[in-house]
């Protein structure tokens, strides 16, 4: 079962990770986008004051499962994990936080002016953001 979870988790977390990096830029995804940015976030920032800043959910249930299996030898970064995982590149844990932290913002940004400019055009707001 937990080796069932362990490929789970890395899928699942993955293709979370790509729709939040790219689901702005497709209009049937915007606003679905822009939740899973904004919860992203909050996650972070809040959970973050209790769990440490950079909190996620699916990242700790996934950890927990690797230690169930042995593996407790796990970056604080998904992220991080994901890049050595591709690549076998050992990348500084602090460039990756702050690369991570750039991408959020580069994408809610663009979340925010797409879902925005559709929100003006579909109520006839005039020339879009």
């Amino acid at each position: 079962m937990y080796a069932f979870l362990d490929k789970f988790f890395f899928v699942f977390h993955s293709f979370l990770i790509l729709f939040i990096l790219s689901g702005w830029a497709h209009k049937k995804t915007r606003r679905a986008n822009l939740v899973v940015i904004l919860l992203t976030a909050f996650s972070w920032f809040i959970l973050g004051i209790w769990y440490g800043y950079g909190y996620c959910p699916s990242t700790d249930w996934h950890w927990q499962v690797r230690a169930r299996l042995g593996i407790s030898d796990m970056p604080t970064s998904y992220t991080k994990f994901l890049i050595e995982s591709f690549t076998g590149w050992d990348v500084s844990q602090k460039a990756v936080d702050i690369s991570t932290l750039i991408l959020l913002v580069g994408v809610l940004a663009a979340s925010l002016y797409t879902n925005i400019r559709d929100w003006r055009k579909s109520h006839g707001l005039g020339p879009s953001v």
